[in-house]
């Protein structure tokens, strides 16, 4: 799988995952927190890949705009990662507060994912080429397993 495809099929996750999660109400307590959890875990490992692995390559594989990009895309992966996931962690699952956030957190994702698969994916395909999108296909899925196993 190369990397575009496994960075897609974590989105697709992610994607279920929130869907899930907006769905319930504030009685599932349990759910929610079980589904938050599954999601901060998902959340995590993905960004590893992003920014150790594929941002850096496509950085170095193109100019001044895959800068940006990168810049752009690592500044969204910390709004979520230090501002909104942790406020939602401590968010009591049985409140409407709760609930808020939940669509917060969908919402820049949702955004997040659009610009990447829309904007970032079909220019790193063009910078990168096929077979480097193999190798680091390769690299991020045996990263993942790594990281998988250690949570």
């Amino acid at each position: 799988m190369n990397a575009i495809e496994l960075l897609k099929q974590d989105h697709e996750t992610v994607r279920k995952l929130l869907e899930q999660l907006s769905a319930t109400t504030e009685r599932a307590v349990k759910t929610r927190q079980e589904l938050l959890h599954k999601i901060e875990l998902e959340l995590s490992i993905h960004t590893q890949l992003e920014e150790q692995l594929f941002y850096p390559a496509y950085k170095q594989a193109g100019g001044k705009d895959a800068a940006i990009m990168d810049a752009e895309a690592r500044e969204e992966h910390r709004t979520v990662e230090a501002l909104v996931l942790p406020d939602l962690l401590q968010t009591d699952p049985a409140s409407l507060p709760f609930t808020g956030r939940v669509k917060v957190l969908k919402e820049l994702l949702e955004h997040h994912i659009e610009e990447e698969e829309g904007e970032l994916f079909p220019e790193a395909t063009k910078l990168l080429g096929k077979s480097r999108l193999e190798e680091l296909g390769l690299e991020m899925e045996s990263m993942k397993k790594g990281l998988k196993k250690a949570s």
